[in-house]
């Protein structure tokens, strides 16, 4: 199980991860940040691109904010960085 940094950028024109801002992973999201909407568009958006189950994915910390925590059963935080960060 890893955990994984997220700074999230909502409103964005599309879905996409856009590499790194710190130590987190920067993603932009086109849902908007109201209701959970982008919180939840945000774990759909990696676990198709981490090619994983939605279920397999949990916010831990971040719930109104753009630096989010996550975690993530079934790899680790390094190979989940770079499944979705290009080389």
């Amino acid at each position: 199980m890893g955990r994984l940094k997220l700074r999230i950028v909502p409103n964005a024109k599309r879905d996409e991860v856009v590499g790194e801002h710190g130590d987190a992973v920067k993603v932009k999201i086109a849902a908007p940040a109201l209701e959970g909407k982008a919180n939840e568009a945000v774990l759909e958006f990696l676990a198709e691109k981490l090619a994983i189950h939605r279920r397999d994915i949990t916010l831990i910390a971040g719930e109104k904010s753009r630096d989010k925590l996550i975690e993530i059963a079934g790899i680790d935080a390094t190979e989940a960085k770079g499944r979705l960060l290009p080389s």
